[in-house]
């Protein structure tokens, strides 16, 4: 597998924090003090949970958009990935509160995107251009050797055996106007908590299976905090956790529980 020699990132879970990412890019030479590309030809993956939970969610993805625009103009690159959040704004925005059959939640979609943090401010300036934006990311990515994924999930597998096939699935569901489709989507992609039992492996673990299946050498995910589900208290986020015999990297810092954005430099 050829690595590029350009320098790769990833973060996740920006969840609105648009300040926050904005000095975590500043740090690391990716923006310069006016918030735009000064990174080059590096590459920054971003993992998905752009939105909720937070004060600027739709200002998160024009500055993703943006930079993407400016990145490619130097010859560098920004990927983004599909979060369970963003799966649910859009939920939320295409079904609103209407009830879902065999979903015992009140609101429907809608009720459920507002329980689980949504921001009714991103909803209301949700537009056209955001809502294709949305639908047109991929779920999962392959990138010098490390499997990308929002979700610290095997679901992923339920959707396909190659990396094309779950991301045409994930776009086919996005496209539906079933519900029941919805809804088992929304079950996929917010599932958490697979591959910490997973410390050695062995043919029949997640990780294995994850990374037999659609390749890679390291399987790196957001989603799942560090604060709340790895035990690491806020004040003490300060780097990625690699865990599973270090074959799994969690780089969701928890801004919102009162974290940080982490932005991890893979080589």
């Amino acid at each position: 597998m050829t690595t590029s020699s350009a320098p790769l990132y990833v973060a996740a879970d920006i969840h609105g924090h648009r300040s926050e990412f904005q000095e975590v890019l500043r740090d690391a030479g990716l923006v310069d003090r006016t918030g735009r590309w000064s990174g080059g030809k590096a590459q920054l993956w971003l993992l998905g949970d752009y939105v909720d939970r937070g004060p600027d969610g739709i200002g998160v993805i024009d500055d993703v958009r943006r930079l993407a625009n400016e990145a490619s103009t130097a010859g560098g690159r920004i990927g983004a990935l599909l979060g369970n959040h963003e799966v649910q704004l859009l939920a939320a925005h295409r079904f609103g509160g209407a009830a879902v059959t065999g979903w015992d939640e009140p609101g429907g979609f809608r009720g459920g995107w507002a329980r689980f943090g949504g921001c009714e401010e991103d909803l209301r300036r949700l537009s056209p251009e955001h809502i294709a934006w949305m639908i047109d990311l991929p779920a999962v990515a392959l990138v010098d050797g490390y499997l990308l994924i929002h979700s610290d999930t095997a679901r992923y597998l339920e959707f396909g055996s190659a990396i094309a096939d779950v991301n045409t699935a994930v776009s086919a569901a996005l496209h539906s106007s079933d519900t029941a489709v919805w809804l088992e989507f929304c079950e996929r992609m917010s599932d958490r908590g697979a591959f910490r039992d997973a410390e050695v492996a062995h043919a029949d673990d997640p990780v294995s299976a994850m990374l037999g299946t659609l390749g890679g050498d390291v399987l790196v995910h957001g989603h799942s905090t560090l604060t709340k589900y790895f035990g690491v208290a806020p004040a003490d986020v300060r780097d990625v956790l690699r865990y599973a015999d270090g074959r799994v990297v969690a780089v969701d810092g928890g801004v919102y529980e009162g974290g940080r954005i982490l932005l991890a430099r893979l080589h």
